[in-house]
Parts: structure tokens; C-alpha cells; sequence
């Protein structure tokens, strides 16, 4: 039977530990800082990162990994005669699926790229089933198919404490950046094929806790939710008192508190977090 190897990117927010365990293989990304380019890795844990970033003279740029470095990790996973899925972060923030796919036709290995159409902890949720379902021996039909499944009825939403970050990067028009950060905006958006939808905008944390509140109450009426994740950029004490309540919800989910990656970091800015969940039909 021919085994089945999971390859991601570093914008795939998960523990360490899940990561080694599942044998899933991470592109990583380059940040470049004030000139100097950093890989987004291990090395660069996103606490150090905000930090670094609060000091840059300017906002840092993001680089996709280049397509020969996807080429050779195929070739390599190959060797052995396997398969590889490739799940990477939606095309609307970054050109590494296509990079991907280019080295996709490039390579030897028998290689599959799928368009996560979400980032952060969700595509982790795509990956880590994808991972456990391949270590279990499932067939490369029924794992495609979960993929695509959860990739349907996942919902992310990101909250940020300053839009600074998100105009620089051409996200959201300079004139909206500016009336937010006079008037204290917080605002909530639900992350859809690539866009920021704006749910909830109002000044101070208290929008945040407003927002969760009837978040909270939506989430109980859902039938099958299957998992949670939430992750923060320098947004911890918030965050925690999100993961106290949804613990009390949902007793038997384990649901991830996470340090985003820092290309996430980069076009959200410092304070930011986001809630994923997916469900489950």
C-alpha cells in the first residue's frame, strides 16, 4: 500500500508537538525585517517576532518559499514511492499554493496541492486529519474527501486591535485605517474565500466581548462542532478568557490557545487573535 505524506506551510498555526508527532512536513515562509529576511520557523517564535516587528522602521514584507525548495522536499518525499497531499493557505493571501502547484508538475513524486481557502489553525484542521487519517492507512479517496469536507464548514473570524497593519499590506483601504485608529476601532471579520468581511466594529475590548458573547451563543445551537482553535499576536489575557469559557462549553474538546505565526502576525498587527471552529455533518 502506498503511504501517503502531509505537507503544509508555516502559516499552519499548531503545536509543535502535533506537528512531530503526525510527521507533517512545513514549507516555511520568509519574513524580511528593516532588510534582513528571517524564516519563519522554529527560530522565530512569534512573541519574539511582535517584538522585533514593534521595532522595524517599517512594516515587514512577507515571501512565499521558492519553488525549487518545494521540488526537492517532494523529490524526497517521494523516494520511498509515496504520495503527497500539499495543503496550504487560501491564494487570497499568498501565491504559495500556486507555488506548489508549479513544483507539483515539476517533481517526480506523485504530488496533490489543495487550496485550504482558510490560514492559521484553520488549515491546521485540514492538515492534522489529513495527517492522522494517513498514519491510520486511510485510502487517499476518503482522506481528499474529509479534506474537502472540512474545508466546507470551517468558519474563522479575526479580531484586531489596529487596522495599521492591514492598510499598509493593501488589505483594507487607507481612509477606513485611518477613521478606526482615530475613533479606537476594534473590529471583528469573518475571514471568507480570501476576504474580510467586517461582522462587528465598536471602540474598546468591550466590542471583543460583545462579539464573543453572541459568538458563544451561536456555537451552542450548532450540532456537530468538532473542534476549536483560537490564537492571538500578543493577545493572551484576552484570548485565555475566550478558551475558560468555551472549555466550559465543550468539556471534552481540547481546544488550542496558540501564539499565531508571524506571517500571520505581519498583516494582522500585535493584539489580534481569531476563532476557528469547524463542524462536522
Amino acid at each position: 500500500m502506498t503511504t501517503i505524506k502531509i505537507v503544509t506551510d508555516s502559516s499552519c498555526t499548531m503545536e509543535p508537538a502535533v506537528r512531530d508527532r503526525l510527521n507533517i512536513h512545513v514549507m516555511s515562509l520568509s519574513v524580511m525585517i528593516d532588510g534582513v529576511l528571517y524564516r519563519d520557523d522554529d527560530s522565530l517564535p512569534g512573541a519574539d517576532f511582535i517584538a522585533m516587528m514593534a521595532q522595524a522602521k517599517e512594516l515587514p514584507k512577507t515571501s512565499q518559499p521558492p519553488i525549487g525548495e518545494f521540488v526537492e522536499l517532494y523529490d524526497a518525499l517521494g523516494q520511498d514511492g509515496s504520495r503527497v497531499i500539499s495543503i496550504h493557505m487560501t491564494q487570497g493571501l499568498s501565491g504559495t499554493v500556486e507555488a506548489a502547484r508549479q513544483a507539483s508538475h515539476l517533481t517526480k513524486t506523485d504530488v496533490t496541492v489543495i487550496d485550504s481557502d482558510t490560514t492559521d489553525q484553520g488549515l491546521s484542521f485540514q492538515v492534522i486529519r489529513a495527517a492522522e487519517m494517513a498514519q491510520a492507512g486511510e485510502s487517499y479517496e476518503t482522506i481528499m474527501s474529509k479534506i474537502a469536507e472540512i474545508r466546507d464548514n470551517t468558519t474563522l473570524f479575526i479580531g484586531v486591535s489596529t487596522l495599521d497593519n492591514l492598510v499598509k499590506g493593501g488589505r483594507i483601504s487607507r481612509a477606513t485605517g485611518i477613521l478606526s485608529n482615530i475613533l479606537n476601532m476594534k473590529v471583528v471579520m469573518n475571514f471568507q474565500h480570501g476576504q474580510l468581511l467586517p461582522v462587528v466594529k465598536g471602540r474598546g475590548n468591550k466590542t471583543f466581548m460583545k462579539w464573543f458573547a453572541e459568538f458563544k451563543d451561536e456555537l451552542q445551537k450548532l450540532p456537530n462542532v468538532k473542534q476549536i482553535g483560537i490564537s492571538h499576536a500578543e493577545g493572551l489575557e484576552l484570548t485565555e478568557q475566550f478558551k475558560k469559557e468555551l472549555d466550559a462549553l465543550f468539556p471534552q474538546m481540547t481546544i488550542p490557545l496558540l501564539h499565531t505565526t508571524p506571517i500571520i502576525a505581519t498583516h494582522t498587527g500585535k493584539g489580534a487573535f481569531a476563532v476557528t471552529y469547524y463542524t462536522e455533518n
